[in-house]
């Protein structure tokens, strides 16, 4: 299949949409088909010329957004019709599309090609976490049924992001997870060096992973640091990365991690936090348990497919910074549970490869450009991952 990807981020970005678009289409590649990728252009710090990609990448015009400078919005052009037709593509996946997605759906209805749309960000909850008030968030579904709604499918990623976009009157919802690697993600990666540099005084350490965004609040994770025995480390960057560096001052803050040393990191950890309500998904809980890891998260949207609670860690109240703590705490003063719920959690994403993902969303692709196939979402929604 000729298949054009559609992002609104991809590498250099560090981010969940930006590395499933770059494991998906390194696996497409494998299989024999032919993506193409259309992103936007990085900022000129980040550009690296040197880049190599099993699949063409063609980089559009974009601007930095508005409070969030690290992240950048792909511009509308005649590019992307352009490169459609040179690549002569045949369905066209547009990944968590907002602004550069709208557009490439517009071009693609224009062509006469089948789309699917992959839902990954919640922008109505960020607008509900930047307090942007109620027009905004009404906005935000507008804008995002238009866009999916002219799709032939709509892929969400947990059971509870499915039943809102129902709710929200956005038709065509069919169940698609995401993959880890499990081999890079491993426990074995443990590091006593690592421990050693992070916890000089021997300290069970708990972690976060992720974007250091308002959304993400991880400024709930405040009170880890005022644990005895506990050292709190963050892994990430963003804008509001000053603001937790001066609340959480006993935090140790590593910036951006990847590849092997982010996994080293993970493996080396005792504890995985995350603090994120407004999670469509929540790639780093995956991440963490293939690394063996017990993890603590809200009890709100991915989380609830990805964790069970009392089995392979503990679900809290969202946005409850007491709740975060004392199911932390718990676990620092248990081994046996943290190394029972570890294992469990390792057992529990084995099966979810990239390329098994893969392959499932092939099967979408398929189901579009004709056949049938797949796991769609109906009112109510009861189905798992």
């Amino acid at each position: 299949m000729r298949v054009a990807i559609i992002t609104e981020s991809f590498p250099p970005d560090v981010n969940g949409v930006a590395h499933c678009v770059l494991r998906v289409a390194e696996l497409l590649a494998a299989q024999g088909h032919h993506p193409l990728v259309i992103a936007p252009q990085p900022p000129k710090a980040k550009r690296d010329e040197k880049a190599c990609y099993p699949f063409p990448v063609v980089r559009v015009p974009a601007v930095p957004l508005p409070g969030y400078p690290g992240f950048r919005l792909g511009l509308p052009g005649g590019k992307v019709r352009a490169e459609l037709i040179r690549h002569r593509t045949e369905l066209v996946h547009l990944a968590s599309p907002v602004v550069l997605g709208a557009h490439g759906a517009a071009v693609a209805r224009r062509l006469g090609l089948p789309v699917v749309a992959v839902y990954q960000t919640d922008l109505p909850s960020y607008a509900r976490a930047y307090r942007l008030g109620r027009a905004s968030q009404a906005f935000a579904w507008r804008w995002l049924r238009g866009i999916h709604n002219s799709a032939a499918r709509t892929l969400a990623p947990s059971t509870v992001t499915a039943t809102g976009l129902l709710s929200h009157h956005i038709e065509n919802v069919w169940l698609w997870g995401r993959g880890v690697d499990t081999r890079r993600f491993h426990p074995a990666k443990r590091s006593q060096e690592i421990r050693a540099r992070l916890a000089p005084g021997g300290e069970l350490i708990a972690g976060y992973v992720g974007r250091l965004a308002n959304e993400k609040r991880v400024d709930l994770l405040a009170g880890i640091t005022a644990l005895e025995g506990i050292r709190l480390v963050i892994v990430g960057a963003g804008p509001a990365e000053a603001a937790l560096r001066h609340q959480m001052p006993g935090a140790v803050f590593l910036d951006e991690r990847r590849g092997e040393e982010l996994a080293a990191i993970y493996a080396s950890l005792d504890v995985f936090v995350h603090s994120g309500p407004y999670e469509t998904f929540g790639q780093t809980l995956q991440e963490a348990a293939a690394s063996g890891l017990p993890v603590v998260a809200p009890a709100a949207g991915g989380p609830l497919d990805l964790v069970a609670d009392g089995v392979t860690g503990y679900l809290v109240p969202p946005s409850d910074p007491r709740a975060v703590t004392a199911a932390v705490a718990g676990l620092a003063a248990d081994p046996a549970t943290r190394a029972a719920f570890g294992a469990a959690g390792r057992r529990k994403v084995l099966g979810r490869t990239w390329p098994a993902l893969t392959e499932e969303l092939t099967g979408h692709y398929a189901a579009v450009l004709g056949s049938q196939g797949g796991t769609r979402v109906r009112k109510p929604a009861k189905v798992t991952l």
